[in-house]
C-alpha cells in the first residue's frame, strides 16, 4: 500500500510540473491520459523492460509526443526512465526519432 501511495504522489508531482509550465494544445490531456495507462511501464529502475498493454499503446498512439518531451525536465528524469520510455514507444510502433532531444535525453539510434 506505502508503495502504491508514494508512486502516485510520484506521479502527481510529474503532473503538477508538467502543467505548471505553458501548456500546449493536446499535452495535458496527453499527459493525464499516459500517467493513467503508462507508468508502470516507464518509471526507473532501467530494468526490467516489460511490454506496454494495448491500452498504453493506444494512449501513445494518439499522444503529441514532441509536446510532451518538450515538457521534460531533468526532475521528471529521475523519476521516468528516458531509456524505458524510447522502448513503450517504439514497442508501440510511434518510435521517437533517433538524435531527437526528449527533455535533455538525446534518443539513441535502434539497434536491432
Amino acid at each position: 500500500m506505502g508503495k502504491l501511495s508514494g508512486l502516485f504522489w510520484v506521479m502527481a508531482l510529474v503532473l503538477a510540473m508538467v502543467a505548471g509550465t505553458k501548456s500546449d494544445e493536446g499535452c495535458s490531456r496527453d499527459l493525464q491520459d499516459l500517467i493513467m495507462e503508462c507508468q508502470k511501464y516507464v518509471m526507473n529502475p532501467a530494468n526490467p523492460k516489460i511490454e506496454p498493454s494495448n491500452a498504453c499503446c493506444s494512449v501513445i498512439q494518439k499522444a503529441n509526443v514532441p509536446c510532451l518531451c518538450s515538457k521534460v525536465t531533468k526532475e521528471i528524469e529521475k523519476i521516468v526512465c528516458m531509456e524505458k520510455v524510447v522502448y513503450v514507444a517504439d514497442y508501440c510502433k510511434k518510435p521517437l526519432q533517433p538524435g531527437s532531444k526528449c527533455g535533455s535525453y538525446t534518443i539513441p539510434s535502434l539497434q536491432q
